[in-house]
């Protein structure tokens, strides 16, 4: 049977029997998968090592004849230490983990893993807030999946200016002209930020996003609940 490698992130582990486990693996080239881990319960087991929650692994498989394949073996290749030693990164970890692997079909493109290596790289890093990661993980769910806001025009089609505030339209998936909006330049332009191809450790460097952050956030929950299976 053919052995096929790759590299993987652990979305998922559950238990089956008294010593195996079915791990759903994210991978950049094969898309999700779902494999089975023999005896890896066992204390001596090759490998539990290589399948560690907040790693990359270098992976080798083959496919079943169902849906779930064999895990040959694993090999660690990273390993993001630093998340594990504090509670709230363990959390936020989890909680995109499984935001991911709910919002993504068996066959996801690479960009999706690209997105949770980012995400693990900036968890890792103390000095990286935690809500500027949650709310980038977001915009870029949102954004691989098709329903990125429009933050170049309002709904009248007229280009947002810096000197007006605005509402958001979410039928429109845009803003709307108000005297008293809840949204203003420094906003769209945190959000375009957010949107945009930059990388999260890029967007990292820049100073004083805190309090946009914080006003923002309810937009983007709405926003990911309407369009995205979360």
């Amino acid at each position: 049977m053919k052995h096929i490698v790759t590299r993987g992130i652990v979305l998922a582990r559950t238990d089956y029997g008294e010593a195996d486990r079915i791990v759903t693996i994210l991978t950049p080239d094969h898309g999700k998968l779902r494999l089975m881990a023999r005896g890896v319960r066992k204390p001596l087991s090759k490998l539990a090592g290589g399948i560690e929650l907040f790693s990359t692994s270098d992976l080798t498989y083959i496919e079943g004849k169902g849906e779930i394949g064999t895990l040959i073996s694993s090999r660690l290749q990273k390993h993001y230490g630093e998340i594990v030693k504090d509670l709230n990164r363990v959390q936020l970890g989890y909680e995109l983990i499984k935001m991911l692997n709910r919002a993504t079909e068996d066959h996801p493109e690479p960009e999706y893993y690209e997105m949770l290596e980012q995400a693990f790289q900036s968890l890792d890093n103390s000095a990286t807030h935690l809500e500027l990661i949650k709310l980038w993980f977001q915009a870029q769910l949102l954004r691989q999946a098709g329903h990125s806001p429009n933050l170049r025009t309002d709904t009248d089609g007229q280009k947002l200016k810096p000197d007006q505030t605005y509402n958001f339209n979410y039928d429109d998936m845009s803003f709307t002209p108000h005297s008293a909006g809840h949204f203003a330049a420094p906003h769209i332009k945190t959000l375009r930020l957010l949107f945009s191809r930059h990388t999260l450790q890029d967007i990292a460097k820049i100073q004083d996003l805190g309090d946009q952050l914080t006003d923002i956030e309810p937009l983007l929950r709405i926003m990911l609940q309407t369009h995205i299976r979360t």
